[in-house]
């Protein structure tokens, strides 16, 4: 029996920050694509590989991880005052669903120099030498982020010493700044508290800090649920109650922040909210065996992302982070000593982490008008993905 040959479609296969993905310009996608709805995730899904009963995504452009299991759809943007609208899809690895929920803050660093590679970015303000500043709008979350990308003889800068924790090898620092990152009009704290009471069935009542900053996220203290802060991919991933008792705890979370109705719709929503929790400095050795200093970071965090404890940091729970650690009273700020700060340093897996905030108290509410991080980005391979017709 014969049948349809494969078809192709331009892509390009991109590093941001520490995750990476495939990254679209819309007018390449099959007309069906161009919109959103079931063809869409459909040739997503396939591109990635997923779902995969084995959880290895052998059959696609996927690594079989959160960090790696990414698509990005790019486009000249339908905004005055930006350059490009950035659309971001966080693809699943064991079932057919794509989750649109959310921003990839790591990607983020990506979109800037994709944007200006492939012309997205009207010419004209686009410098031979120095620094391209390129406005995204981010549609996901309907926020508008800044990325700063160097350039160097008409091209994007790739290369470079800026090294980033996480990555293996040294590239070109892109900063990227997250605007107004609170999620919805008045609700960085969607509880009106910088600390709950969040009780979880099976776990107990924990102290809790419910932020919408860069990515909704859910802090909580290591040590209320016998963790250091210190801990490794391997100590959590390969603990089937830990990973479970994390997901309840995230589903029970979004419930009290507003994100579902019901703790059934969690499951429909896998990328958020995240869980994290913060500790105390501690001295401890990375994943890459590097050793990192209690007198060098500020605070201890890990993060769970798509079910499993996140490799380093994803760029948008790092906005959280920086967002929380600056304002009196949250969680991330008692852990990192409390008081007032505009900046944090971060252990994470892999190492560490910088993040800039700036926080303003107006009329007793708190709110953020940007947070800041160095990401770097390069392309790793372009040209087409190929997939059998659906």
């Amino acid at each position: 029996m014969a049948h349809p040959p494969q078809i192709r479609v331009p892509a390009t296969y991109m590093r941001g920050g520490t995750s990476k993905g495939v990254f679209f310009n819309l007018t390449d996608l099959p007309a069906a694509a161009r919109v959103p709805g079931k063809a869409r995730d459909a040739l997503l899904l396939r591109v990635i590989g997923s779902p995969d009963p084995y959880d290895k995504q052998i059959d696609g452009m996927g690594g079989a991880t959160s960090s790696t299991s990414k698509t990005v759809i790019l486009s000249k943007s339908s905004l005055p005052d930006h350059d490009v609208d950035y659309l971001f899809g966080q693809v699943a690895i064991d079932q057919p669903f794509v989750d649109w929920s959310g921003n990839c803050g790591n990607l983020t660093a990506a979109v800037g120099a994709f944007a200006i590679s492939n012309g997205l970015v009207d010419a004209g303000q686009i410098p031979d030498n120095g620094m391209a500043t390129v406005r995204i709008w981010q549609a996901n979350i309907k926020k508008t982020i800044i990325a700063h990308v160097p350039m160097t003889h008409g091209a994007v800068q790739e290369t470079g010493d800026f090294v980033l924790d996480g990555v293996t090898f040294p590239a070109a620092e892109i900063q990227v700044e997250f605007l107004d990152p609170a999620r919805g009009e008045g609700a960085l704290f969607p509880t009106g508290h910088r600390v709950d009471d969040l009780e979880v069935p099976g776990v107990g009542i924990l102290k809790a800090t419910l932020i919408n900053a860069g990515i909704p996220t859910i802090f909580i203290n290591a040590e209320d649920i016998g963790f250091q802060g210190t801990e490794r991919q391997e100590e959590i991933n390969g603990d089937k109650q830990a990973l479970a008792m994390f997901e309840n705890i995230r589903a029970h979370g979004a419930l009290q922040m507003g994100l579902i109705s019901s703790l059934e719709e969690a499951g429909t929503r896998q990328h958020t909210p995240k869980v994290a929790f913060v500790a105390k400095p501690k001295s401890y050795i990375s994943s890459s065996g590097k050793a990192v200093s209690a007198d060098d970071i500020d605070l201890l965090v890990r993060a769970i992302s798509m079910g499993k404890l996140h490799h380093a940091m994803m760029g948008t729970a790092a906005v959280a982070i920086g967002t929380a650690a600056v304002i009196p009273g949250t969680l991330v700020n008692l852990a990192a000593g409390g008081g007032e700060r505009n900046s944090i340093r971060f252990g994470h897996p892999s190492g560490t982490l910088k993040v800039g905030a700036e926080a303003v108290l107006n009329h007793g509410q708190w709110s953020v008008t940007k947070a800041i991080m160095s990401r770097s980005a390069r392309v790793l391979m372009e040209g087409w993905v190929r997939l059998p017709v659906a």
